[in-house]
């Protein structure tokens, strides 16, 4: 069971700077700690039992994270599953951090934060990046100034990939054009970091380029040559815009999109509650089975 405490839904919208930094600092120790037990490793590894909610970008939507972590199935869940793009875009991005913050800092293992694009390394900048002026409006030129900090010191800490060894592998953006084995994710060099992060699929075979300036865009055969590398059946990633899922590559890949409204214009959001233990299935199967969509 993972559940939000109501007292954190109101702490959300009323948290001082140094309460969210604190927030910050002391999820930021359990990211470390978690880290060091997989000895650096990138790849959290799920074990292929029970429910697993996995909950795609939120650009600080926090009436929708709302609405997902008060769903019976995400509070029944045994693990959460966030795959990166926390804030940017919205207005609410602090209190997204906070209410997820919270879960990691109360929850632990249970609770898997991946780095989208939107938390990426220095070297990979986003733009355009308004995460430090939404803190600035929150908490004033000098709180939002080190709450900013503060949140991109944690984010070095994230792991960028969930996996499920024979069924499902989760990240942010794609597979990486040519990836051999499952250890390229574990310990990715820079090229291969920034496709999982930026990486998009297009229908067609092979790759180019991504006009975002940064990652790949990769056709089926791409994904087909990964995903039997790495041993899983689907690809379930975010990093796009959609009505709440789209599949791509005849049901290698799901894409789930977690927020609505501005500057997406999206009208309808989603989140997954997959069963693990069942045996493995594709994207078509999964829209049909654990999807839900409103």
């Amino acid at each position: 069971m993972v559940r939000v405490e109501e007292e954190w839904l109101s702490r959300a919208f009323e948290a001082s700077a140094d309460e969210l930094i604190d927030l910050i600092e002391a999820s930021t120790d359990v990211l470390k700690r978690e880290q060091e037990l997989r000895e650096g490793c990138g790849v959290v590894r799920l074990a292929p039992r029970g429910c697993v909610a996995v909950v795609g970008d939120l650009h600080g939507d926090v009436e929708s994270l709302i609405h997902i972590l008060h769903d019976a199935e995400t509070v029944n869940s045994d693990r959460i599953v966030f795959l990166g793009d926390y804030g940017d875009r919205g207005t609410r991005s602090a209190e997204v951090y906070y209410l997820i913050l919270k879960l990691k800092e109360t929850y632990g293992k249970k609770v898997v934060m991946l780095r989208g694009n939107h938390e990426g390394p220095p070297t990979m900048p986003v733009m355009p990046h308004d995460l430090p002026m939404l803190f600035k409006r929150r908490f004033g030129h000098v709180g939002g100034n080190d709450v900013y900090n503060a949140i991109r010191a944690l984010w070095r800490w994230l792991p960028h990939c969930a996996l499920v060894e024979g069924k499902y592998l989760m990240l942010h953006g794609g597979v990486p054009v040519g990836v051999r084995s499952v250890h390229e994710l574990e310990y990715p060099v820079a090229e291969v970091f920034e496709q999982i992060l930026w990486n998009d699929p297009v229908e067609g075979s092979g790759y180019f380029y991504s006009t975002r300036g940064a990652g790949m865009m990769f056709g089926e055969d791409v994904t087909g040559q990964a995903l039997r590398a790495i041993g899983v059946r689907t690809l379930i990633r975010s990093h796009e815009p959609c009505e709440g899922v789209r599949v791509n590559h005849n049901g290698k890949i799901l894409t789930v999109f977690s927020r609505k409204g501005a500057p997406y214009y999206n009208t309808r959001a989603a989140y997954l509650a997959i069963d693990v233990s069942c045996n493995a299935m594709d994207a078509i199967e999964l829209v049909r089975t654990a999807a839900r969509i409103w």
